[in-house]
């Protein structure tokens, strides 16, 4: 009897120190200090390994930088000393007119854009501050520019520059720029001074603006003589206006012609743009004109 008793306390001792260990080992095993120390130190050099990866990331190029370096690979003109186009090298077509547009957009720059849109001839537009400060004024600046029409700088209120003083100067072109940018998102690449005056100070404005300045070689549709369709036509497709003593063709490659908003403009510009072509000239492309 006394077997068997020490046999089953035996056996329940055995069962009782197999379920002890079981428990025990389903248990995590818990750090020492050190090795808390250790696995924090490992977690710490990975986050800064992460860290660095991301900090090595490529620096964004700035979108005017691109739009920069874009405008200097497609360049093939520049505007000259006398504001005629010329091209970059001698395998550029030299037979073209640059057309512009002054005074916009007063009352015809629509129709003169839509115009232009339709026989796949491009320009730039010279706009006036006081044209654009209404709603109707914006949204045609607006329009104008989406159908893809540069955007040019005309002075705010078109005073005659060396009339004014030189701050006043600098409000008039910058004021502009500023009033442009707000409407389109873009500032404007190219100024033209009222009657085409400027002093070294609006030079020096320009240049601060990152503009190019430009005249022109010949226009006729703000002399009295010409504020008729047929006889504008003449002239322009010519050169010649010997009703204002220009007897002689200021056509040539590369010119630069000036006209306005006006309404015998609008209604003369179709003919005039044939008449060019038929002359063997292209209307070249602002955007290939070279601005910085």
């Amino acid at each position: 009897m006394k077997k068997v008793v020490i046999t089953i306390l035996i056996v329940m001792s055995m069962l009782i120190l197999a379920a002890c260990n079981t428990e025990s080992a389903s248990q995590p095993s818990m750090p020492s200090e050190e090795g808390k120390n250790e696995s924090s130190n490992n977690d710490e050099g990975q986050s800064s390994e992460k860290d660095e990866v991301f900090e090595e990331k490529k620096p964004e190029v700035e979108e005017d930088e691109l739009k920069e370096e874009e405008e200097e690979v497609n360049a093939a003109y520049k505007v000259s000393d006398d504001s005629s186009i010329v091209p970059l090298n001698d395998e550029i077509n030299e037979n073209v007119v640059l057309l512009t547009f002054d005074d916009a957009p007063d009352k015809y720059s629509l129709e003169i854009a839509e115009t232009l849109k339709s026989m796949e001839a491009n320009a730039i537009f010279f706009v006036n501050g006081h044209f654009i400060n209404t709603p109707d004024g914006e949204e045609k600046l607006r329009e104008i520019h989406d159908m893809g029409f540069m955007i040019g700088n005309h002075t705010y209120n078109h005073p005659l520059l060396s009339s004014i003083s030189e701050e006043e100067q600098k409000e008039e072109i910058v004021s502009l720029n500023n009033r442009i940018e707000e409407i389109i998102g873009e500032r404007p690449k190219f100024f033209r001074a009222p009657n085409g005056v400027n002093t070294d100070n609006s030079r020096q404005v320009v240049q601060d603006e990152s503009m190019v300045l430009m005249n022109w070689t010949y226009g006729y549709d703000y002399f009295e003589p010409y504020m008729d369709k047929g006889k504008l036509t003449t002239a322009m497709v010519t050169g010649k206006g010997p009703e204002v003593d220009v007897p002689y063709s200021l056509l040539k490659p590369g010119a630069n012609l000036l006209m306005h908003d006006r309404e015998w403009t609008a209604a003369a510009l179709k003919d005039i743009i044939d008449g060019l072509r038929k002359s063997g000239y292209e209307m070249v492309d602002p955007n290939l004109i070279q601005t910085n």
